[in-house]
């Protein structure tokens, strides 16, 4: 990344001279803290990695099933969800984690501290409630996303630590595309991401899927749809009248973020992969087209390797 002007530093320290100056000047300072953090991109692993998924229904079983299928043999994954739950409900042992029963009843269910504690994992994927400007307030998203990070390299330092950036209501009164552009540098960097590396030694990288959904919609709405796909709509489920689900990705939406989960941890461009997979369970699902899915993998391919936080390389 492009480093910062002398003018601007010293535009900087002026503002933080005169009052409220203060909080501008430390922004400044934490932005440039990224960008050094993230002016060099991570090494792509060498094989199959082991993945700690942690979340809520977002995260669910069937797309890091998906993901394993993507990458074959060798890949292992364990997690743990709730229902809508926050980082910081999955950290403090005295909150319950709603849905924690249920959202965890299957053989890849690890209890999180001792799992993300271990040493068995390459890289531990970190995803925090919807929505995030609640998280945020209510819920200390940086502090605990740090506290997350910690722990994932107190016994192994080279572990890779990601948040996974979701998205919001499709419904949202701002508008859904509106709120992607937005929110990604107004909450996912300058609220949570960067906040959080002032206590990390090491970058804590991003998982763009809210981008790439954005990013395939709009490449959808510019040709007049693509193999059955014509909206936003047809990602996420619907109920039994066939009303849309504001938030829940469907077998369609939850491959198009297993392919960027993909790209990003395994640095890989995902042109070419299967769109006919399995869920969880082993029943067949509704992936995409073969038409849909190579414009899912070129669209995820260009939006990982344009966000340096994903620590993929340009």
């Amino acid at each position: 990344m492009v480093a910062l002007s002398r003018r601007l530093l010293l535009g900087r320290a002026a503002l933080a001279s005169l009052g409220g100056g203060t909080w501008v000047f430390r922004r400044a300072q934490l932005q440039d803290r990224a960008e050094e953090l993230y002016a060099t991109p991570l090494t792509p692993p060498s094989g199959p990695m082991q993945i700690y998924h942690l979340g809520h229904s977002l995260v669910g079983h069937d797309m890091p099933a998906m993901l394993a299928q993507m990458v074959g043999a060798g890949h292992v994954y364990h997690s743990q969800t709730g229902w809508g739950t926050s980082l910081r409900d999955h950290w403090e042992p005295e909150v319950p984690v709603n849905g924690f029963e249920r959202a965890n009843d299957y053989a890849q269910h690890r209890p999180a501290r001792p799992a993300i504690g271990s040493d068995a994992y390459d890289a531990v994927v970190l995803t925090e409630m919807v929505e995030i400007a609640d998280a945020i307030r209510y819920h200390n998203s940086a502090d605990y996303l740090a506290r997350w990070a910690t722990l994932a390299r107190q016994t192994r330092p080279d572990t890779r630590v990601y948040l996974y950036e979701t998205w919001h209501h499709t419904d949202d009164a701002n508008g859904w595309l509106n709120r992607i552009d937005r929110d990604i540098d107004k909450y996912w960097r300058r609220q949570v991401l960067y906040p959080a590396l002032q206590q990390s030694e090491a970058p804590i990288h991003l998982i763009p899927a809210g981008q790439a959904m954005a990013a395939f919609v709009r490449a959808v709405e510019e040709v007049g749809g693509v193999g059955g796909i014509i909206s936003l709509h047809d990602l996420f489920t619907r109920d039994d009248t066939g009303r849309p689900d504001t938030i829940h990705f469907n077998d369609q939406g939850a491959y198009l973020v297993a392919l960027t989960h993909y790209a990003t941890l395994y640095h890989r461009d995902p042109a070419g992969l299967p769109h006919q997979l399995n869920r969880a369970d082993g029943s067949p699902a509704e992936t995409p087209s073969a038409e849909a899915a190579r414009l899912m993998q070129r669209v995820v391919w260009d939006v990982v390797r344009a966000h340096p936080e994903s620590g993929v390389a340009a």
